[in-house]
């Protein structure tokens, strides 16, 4: 059995970094399996909606007894796909609330926010390189930021292994701005030119069930930022599927030593696709 700890509201398991190093070796492996490609362009998904695709993730979790705590947890996931554009969007947030048994009232044990959009445009239709631009921001009450902020533009592509499996890569030159906290006080604003690398892998791997894997790191001068984030799907019915995610965001420098580099979040959501 693997030690449970909690810190900042997030529970932290042992097996995670593992995990993390796990989806990080699943994003870059394609870079080196090129023979498996399907080269052929009618492969590819160009065909343009009329309607976004969005789902809608919600998780409770609430507690009594010896210990009694709240915890809330819903994600917004929006796509569209055009002719020679795609976009997407997310909106992810978390809050965690412990009772206070000696005091009474209630202790904030998590709360977090964050907020990334990115668009592509494609070179032509059935091209499977694009230009990207992307932004984020995250606010996280609990780590050694205020606030962490990021803008990258750059080349993406998407390759398709087969009729099930896709992966998209992108990378490209940003910027990023944080407020850093030391000892509770936030601190001046830094900025720092980075470079952005991402990986994404969607799995059907039948017609009710699902995996993805993602990853991203944003290399700086001083800081490098890596979010990876693994997932797999059931559909309950056409609209319903129930939804298991593991997650972790590691920063490789912090002002404030009192803080732990990695941040891991595991979570159990429905999800309301519409």
């Amino acid at each position: 059995m693997h030690k449970v700890r909690r810190l900042g509201g997030y529970v932290r398991i042992s097996l995670l970094p593992l995990t993390l190093v796990t989806i990080l070796g699943v994003a870059s492996l394609p870079a080196s399996a090129s023979i498996f490609m399907y080269d052929d362009a009618s492969d590819l998904d160009t065909e343009s909606k009329s309607d976004w695709d969005a789902s809608a993730e919600l998780g409770l979790l609430f507690t009594s007894g010896n210990t009694e705590t709240e915890t809330f947890k819903a994600k917004l996931n929006l796509a569209r796909d055009f002719e020679n554009w795609r976009h997407k969007g997310v909106v992810d947030y978390y809050r965690s609330e412990q009772k206070d048994q000696v005091n009474g009232g209630t202790i904030l044990t998590g709360d977090k926010i964050f907020l990334s959009g990115q668009s592509n445009y494609k070179f032509s239709p059935d091209s499977r390189s694009s230009l990207f631009i992307f932004g984020s921001y995250e606010e996280d009450k609990f780590t050694a930021y205020e606030y962490q902020g990021t803008f990258a533009v750059g080349y993406g592509a998407r390759y398709r292994y087969s009729e099930k499996i896709y992966t998209d890569y992108e990378v490209g030159p940003g910027y990023s701005l944080n407020r850093p906290i030391v000892g509770g006080v936030s601190q001046e604003q830094e900025t720092s030119f980075i470079l952005r690398l991402a990986g994404n892998l969607v799995w059907d791997i039948s017609e009710n069930s699902k995996f993805n894997a993602l990853a991203s790191t944003e290399v700086g001068e001083e800081n490098t930022k890596t979010r990876a984030e693994a997932s797999i799907s059931a559909n309950i019915n056409s609209s319903l599927a129930l939804k298991f995610t593991v997650s972790g965001t590691h920063n490789s420098y912090l002002e404030d030593v009192t803080k732990e580099k990695l941040d891991t979040e595991t979570a159990v959501t429905l999800v309301y696709s519409f």
